[in-house]
């Protein structure tokens, strides 16, 4: 372990921490694999030849290299050498085809496409808008695309020769595009410091990593935090991380045994879907010490940590375009339940309604964020000026979050602005619906949102989507009395409707926009021509 000091905010350059790590500890594993063990000298060796091979063949500062590669050490090595030379690397979705696809890559005007066999099909069909696009193929050459080019001879080449003093902490590295679970997804541009800032202030406080520790990986490399929490944190700490193909709930602790890995992050369902799994005497056989799952119901927490026999830590709250607005690191003792933590010195984190005007303590706002020191917020988004423009207020980044502060000063999380339902005045958190519902043994899996009312412009009335266990006969009613016993009255919604799956993302979150646009149909249970009589 070599935990370097970050706290010069111009020492936090990505090319220049690697190489900072493969001086000081040149033969420590850093990315790990079942094909591959590769030390920090190793992947700064490799970026380097292959940061030549770019340049060679016309990538520049500022080009833009885009990434259709599933969960591999080489786009690591990739992401590394792009940086090397001031370009921008951008990682697109693996489950994009056809049309999301041609897309995704049109809307990043690449220089560059990296890909591998198993998406060269996809690859092919592209757009004649896109298909004259230069393809190196990474891995096995099982298959060729017309005029691609071998990932293997790109790394033939000398080292790239560069002091790296070219490069700025402000320089845009990377392009993510949001997951796209509210409408279409932006790029959003991130800098060197959007990447550290979030491991220094917050995941390696919580984590405190010792020597011997192995971080286990199961999040898409095309998503930030596989890379905030893993792969940079790996990067930050001088620790191994193990790049796991994907999320397994069947083999996911056979896979950290083999690893011997110590920590890791679970995003969205991944955890209930674990919490959920059949109980097995040896659960708590694990390696696994220390898990960051995001959000883990506090109703669960301390049993989730029983069975398993590891530390759940907390979290905070955290967008792309800015990874930590609020934290739970280093006040994990004294904050309240359900909180998100505090903010750090470098903003001033405030909440706002629909006016523009502060909230108090215990009213729900937006989240924003005035940034107190550079490159605490994105550089805005890719090739859309209309909406880097519309996320600033007066100075203030409005982050779309809703949220309420304690007379302490600890924040909690309350929705997605655009998930939010106001309905007679009053705001209504989705998540705490969902919550509620969740409760329900009958219930697999919910989701909340607002429907436009009817009845009064500008207004939303509830909805809810349940999946149901197998072999569960649960009724509507049976349902909304469960709510109406177990909370507010107004969490009862008005419209429900039974399915067999939710619509997710690749990271698991639920596409609420799609079932939005479904809105309601003639098997959607109506609560006004139910029946059904709200007990307050």
């Amino acid at each position: 372990m070599n935990l370097l000091d970050l706290s010069d905010h111009q020492d936090r350059v990505l090319p220049r921490m690697l190489r900072q790590q493969a001086k000081q500890i040149p033969d420590s594993p850093f990315l790990l694999s079942d094909e591959q063990s590769l030390s920090f000298s190793d992947v700064e060796r490799l970026a380097a030849s292959l940061a030549r091979g770019l340049v060679s063949l016309g990538v520049g500062k500022e080009d833009r290299v885009a990434l259709l590669l599933s969960n591999r050490l080489e786009t690591v090595v990739i992401a590394m050498a792009v940086n090397m030379i001031g370009a921008v690397w951008v990682p697109i979705c693996t489950d994009y085809k056809g049309a999301w696809l041609a897309d995704a890559v049109k809307r990043s005007k690449p220089t560059l496409f990296f890909t591998e066999a198993f998406f060269a099909e996809r690859v092919s069909s592209l757009t004649d808008e896109v298909s004259n696009l230069r393809v190196v193929l990474v891995g096995e050459q099982t298959t060729q695309l017309e005029s691609s080019i071998d990932y293997q001879t790109l790394l033939e080449n000398d080292p790239y020769q560069s002091d790296l003093s070219d490069l700025d902490v402000s320089d845009t590295v990377s392009i993510v595009w949001t997951s796209g679970t509210t409408g279409k997804s932006k790029g959003v541009m991130l800098n060197h410091n959007n990447w550290i800032r979030p491991t220094v202030l917050g995941s390696s406080v919580s984590y405190e990593s010792r020597e011997g520790d192995v971080i286990f990986n199961v999040l898409p490399l095309y998503h930030a935090a596989a890379w905030n929490t893993a792969i940079f944190r790996a990067l930050i700490e001088g620790i191994p991380v193990v790049i796991e193909s994907g999320f397994s709930v069947t083999n996911f602790w056979e896979r950290i045994q083999k690893f011997s890995a110590t920590q890791t992050f679970t995003l969205g369902a991944m955890h209930m879907f674990l919490w959920q799994a059949p109980e097995s005497p040896k659960d708590a056989d694990t390696t696994l010490r220390i898990m960051q799952a995001i959000p883990m119901p506090e109703a669960i927490k301390s049993g989730f940590e029983k069975r398993f026999g590891l530390t759940v830590i907390g979290g905070g709250l955290g967008q792309s375009e800015c990874m930590l607005i609020t934290t739970t690191a280093g006040v994990e003792g004294v904050i309240p339940p359900n909180s998100i933590g505090l903010p750090k010195d470098d903003t001033d984190i405030r909440l706002f309604d629909d006016n523009d005007q502060e909230v108090a303590p215990g009213e729900v706002g937006e989240v924003r964020i005035r940034p107190l020191e550079p490159n605490v917020v994105c550089n805005g988004y890719f090739d859309n000026p209309e909406a880097t423009e519309a996320a600033w207020k007066d100075g203030w980044y409005c982050t779309g979050d809703l949220g309420r502060q304690d007379e302490q000063g600890f924040y909690f999380f309350a929705d997605r602005k655009k998930d939010s339902v106001r309905y007679a005045g009053r705001n209504i958190s989705t998540l705490e619906v969902e919550g509620v519902v969740r409760q329900h043994p009958d219930v697999a899996d919910v989701a909340a949102y607002g429907i436009p009312a009817k009845e009064l412009e500008g207004e939303d009335e509830l909805k809810i989507d349940l999946v149901l266990k197998e072999g569960s006969t649960l009724a509507f009613e049976e349902v909304a009395k469960f709510i109406n016993d177990n909370a507010p009255y107004y969490f009862v919604p008005r419209y429900m409707g039974f399915l067999p799956s939710l619509p997710y993302t690749p990271t698991n979150k639920v596409q609420k926009f799609k079932l939005r646009e479904q809105g309601v149909g003639d098997h959607t249970w109506d609560r006004s021509k139910s029946g059904f009589q709200v007990e307050r």
